[in-house]
């Protein structure tokens, strides 16, 4: 393929505060530093997806997402310099009558079509029958799931790890469709405990992990999400900037930002007992923060400075 080589990303220490003083050894592996565009997880999930399409000779790629899906713009780039038509079916029927916003319109600068659906068919985007459906209208299309999340998008994210990563207790990762933690689950070693930190309350993902997985080593924190998916509020956006002031790391404000302010938070209140090498998986996912700085000043609030 023209654009997926292998990649092994660094690890990089933070140093911060609460961290130092309670003798923790904690580093990020910049998995975001992959690729401007195709970063982090994304590139992960897609590499074999994109391989299997060009083996059974498909020339159009079809997944699904929201609005601010990073998934549909990686797909986006890839489709173009893979020479892929890419499809995206995208949640929010009402979307098609506004402008795109900025994550949209990239997608579409790289060449996307879009099908809007209502919140109702979305959710029967995982169903045997609707892909079916889909597979008869476009006969040439290989479907990838939300969020990259299938087989082959959880063997990419088994090459995340690397044998250098057995110096740690723990693996945290942020999780939204369970791929990325099924695939680093997978690769882990026996001394890992593998922690999982869901976008979304309540979320049952532990229900998808354990279609990927047959290890015991993990754990999902779903209990905290500053009122929901893709929603922040002061406090988040006060740690976002003020990490970055004392790292120069940039966090996304949906994902990874709030893995961490999460694990701060447990650290503080001394209920962190998983062990004190702590390694961060930063999934990328930068690019949302225009758009979110555009919902903060709208209601008010501060927005992410970097």
């Amino acid at each position: 393929m023209l654009f997926f080589k292998k990649i092994n990303s660094v690890n990089q220490q933070i140093i911060f505060p609460i961290l130092d003083d309670n003798d923790f050894k904690i580093y990020i592996k910049r998995e975001d530093k992959i690729h401007p565009i195709v970063s982090g997880n994304k590139f992960r999930k897609l590499k074999y997806n994109i391989q299997k399409a060009k083996e059974l000779n498909k020339n159009i790629i079809i997944t699904f997402g929201g609005a601010h899906s990073n998934h549909l713009l990686a797909t986006a780039y890839v489709g173009k310099k893979e020479n892929l038509k890419t499809i995206a079916y995208v949640r929010g029927e009402e979307l098609k009558n506004i402008k795109y916003n900025s994550t949209l319109q990239k997608c579409n600068d790289f060449g996307m079509e879009f099908v809007f659906i209502s919140r109702g068919d979305y959710r029967k985007r995982n169903e045997l029958d609707y892909i079916k459906s889909i597979k008869t209208k476009f006969k040439d299309a290989y479907v990838i799931p939300e969020g990259g999340t299938n087989e082959l998008g959880v063997l990419g994210c088994e090459e995340i790890l690397t044998l250098d990563d057995s110096f740690f207790d723990v693996i945290c990762c942020p999780v939204g469709s369970g791929g990325t933690i099924s695939g680093i689950i997978n690769s882990s070693s026996n001394n890992h405990k593998v922690i999982g930190f869901s976008a979304l309350k309540g979320s049952e993902i532990n229900n998808v992990i354990s279609k990927f997985v047959n290890k015991s080593n993990w754990k999902i924190f779903d209990d905290d999400i500053f009122g929901g998916y893709a929603n922040i509020d002061n406090r988040l956006v006060d740690f976002i900037n003020k990490f970055y002031k004392n790292t120069g790391l940039e966090l996304d404000p949906i994902y990874n930002s709030k893995m961490l302010f999460k694990i701060i938070k447990l650290i503080e209140s001394k209920k962190w007992e998983f062990g004190k090498k702590i390694l961060l998986i930063n999934t990328g996912g930068q690019q949302s923060v225009k758009e979110m700085n555009i919902k903060l000043k709208k209601k008010g609030c501060e927005i992410i400075k970097y």
